[in-house]
């Protein structure tokens, strides 16, 4: 018998389990061990076939930033679920594509024959802490900060140099815009044409969210709200609003259990309940947003997608649904464009990051719970989930379906960093303090809490192709009018770098 029709080589998710917390006083609320114990017990559950938790062979834990302090938690969670896995990891850093990764890896060792049954499991609280560090300012007679915004900050600006940060590419948040911006240029959009497109992705993911139980937001909003400019949708970071991005203020778990095929018929698991995992792939681009080829696309996106589809040998057509990761609309517009998935038809079966919620990097583990749910009640046979993570850096996809994929083959080699590079343009020097004549590769205007510009970065490029950073004087109103109002394309347009006391500035 080969491996490839040896059932006990065969993975098939067997269980799946999500849960929010929403605890009024925060003191009650359950912290990331906890929300993780809570979604594996609910995946032993719906697998329906008694104790699965205690026979783990691996237990795998998406790293968390809301409870830091808690370490690594690999332990804490086994002892929760009365586990004693053989391998019982975390993740080395909470990154987007951690848990299709981690279910690749499931599914490897199962197919190496090391394991009958895996889990993989993570969870946020970044609600809670929230809520915390509040009541603990209160206490002691101050203002509490937001931690949760804070604590994503603070993780994210361990990856770029000052010379980014000093511009104010700072987080995930002001650096996407960057993408949305060139992606619009290059796709030959008009600003209108662009924002309409994000509108019509977000307005259908919230429709997705509203009509699932698991979803933090369950109420459908329509594009041209989330579009709109307002005090409950602030704008962020050109063109980008508080709809448009993810929402991590959550207290989310979710978590899957992986089994053989042969495990899971021992157990008695019956047929129509079953969920094949198929292959993966995956793909990076460099931690620095500045050592990055270009802005309109990415090389390991492309890679990622297209050997999957390869590996499976499968077309768009075969999906019936997709789950195309959405911490900001250039994400899924990019990897839509690659898949060729229409824009008409939803991008998530979560809710996308905004409405199903945005638990840092746990966001797929409810896609995957998500997925299996929507395939196991009859609405098609096969979904595609990619995952991203960092700044547009961390690309990993999969297939799963309810039918065997006679492609699939494990274990395997899911990393094809090597033709993403291949396939990756030469990358521009970088010249710190270059003033004189420069071309836009891309910008964004950053907002304050009340809206108004607060300062902007220009992505230029010199006479020499070198790339370069410089600031928006957001004093300068035409200037603002010029990169925002859509009246004209900035990216691409000519200007000028000057140095204005210790700044430099963009000119026209």
């Amino acid at each position: 018998m080969s491996l490839m029709t040896d059932p006990e080589r065969i993975p098939v998710i067997i269980g799946v389990g999500q849960c929010n917390d929403r605890p009024e006083d925060p003191q009650l609320g359950l912290d990331p061990p906890g929300l993780m114990a809570a979604a594996l017990r609910l995946a032993e559950a719906d697998a329906g076939c008694g104790n699965l938790l205690a026979d783990l062979g691996s237990l795998a834990i998406v790293d968390q930033i809301s409870f830091r302090h808690l370490g690594n938690l690999c332990d804490r969670v086994a002892s929760a679920i009365g586990a004693n896995p053989a391998v019982n990891y975390q993740s080395e850093a909470p990154h987007g594509d951690t848990p299709i990764r981690l279910l690749n890896e499931a599914a490897n060792r199962i197919g190496a024959g090391e394991i009958r049954l895996a889990a993989v499991v993570g969870a946020e609280a970044l609600r809670t802490a929230a809520g915390l560090a509040k009541l603990a300012a209160a206490q002691q007679g101050g203002q509490g900060e937001d931690k949760s915004y804070n604590a994503v900050r603070n993780v994210s600006t361990r990856r770029d140099p000052t010379y980014a940060q000093a511009h104010g590419l700072t987080a995930p948040v002001d650096v996407y815009p960057i993408y949305e911006n060139a992606g619009r240029a290059a796709y030959g959009q008009t600003l209108a044409e662009a924002q309409a497109e994000s509108g019509a992705i977000w307005a259908g993911m919230s429709e997705v969210a509203a009509a699932n139980e698991g979803a933090w937001i369950r109420k459908a909003v329509s594009a041209q709200d989330i579009l709109t400019p307002g005090p409950a949708n602030r704008p962020l970071a050109f063109p980008y609003t508080k709809l448009t991005v993810a929402n991590s203020s959550v207290n989310q778990g979710a978590g899957f259990i992986v089994a053989s095929l042969a495990e899971a018929r021992r157990r008695g698991i019956p047929d129509e309940r079953l969920i094949y995992v198929g292959m993966g792939a995956a793909a990076k681009e460099d931690p620095s947003i500045l050592r990055r080829d270009r802005y309109d696309r990415s090389s390991s996106m492309d890679t990622a997608i297209r050997r999957t589809l390869e590996l499976n040998q499968m077309t768009v057509a075969d999906f019936d649904h997709v789950e195309l990761y959405s911490c900001f609309p250039c994400v899924p517009k990019m990897a839509r464009r690659v898949i060729g998935w229409p824009v008409e038809r939803p991008a998530t079966v979560f809710g996308g990051l905004t409405f199903g919620g945005g638990p840092i990097a746990n966001y797929m583990s409810h896609a995957v719970v998500s997925m299996a749910q929507r395939l196991r009640s009859g609405d098609g046979q096969t979904g595609f989930l990619f995952a991203n993570g960092g700044y547009a850096t961390d690309n990993h996809c999969i297939v799963v379906s309810r039918q065997p994929i006679a492609a699939a083959q494990f274990p395997q080699d899911f990393d094809y960093q090597a033709e993403a590079d291949a396939a990756r343009g030469p990358i521009p020097e970088l010249e710190k303090d270059y003033t004189g004549p420069a071309t836009v590769e891309s910008y964004t205007v950053f907002h304050g809490r009340d809206g108004a510009p607060s300062s902007g970065v220009v992505i230029a490029r010199t006479p020499a192709g070198k790339r370069t950073l410089c600031h928006i004087d957001v004093a300068d109103a035409g200037l603002c009018a010029f990169f925002m109002d859509g009246a004209a394309e900035p990216v691409g347009t000519s200007g000028a770098i000057a140095l204005e006391g210790e700044r430099r500035v963009w000119m026209r």
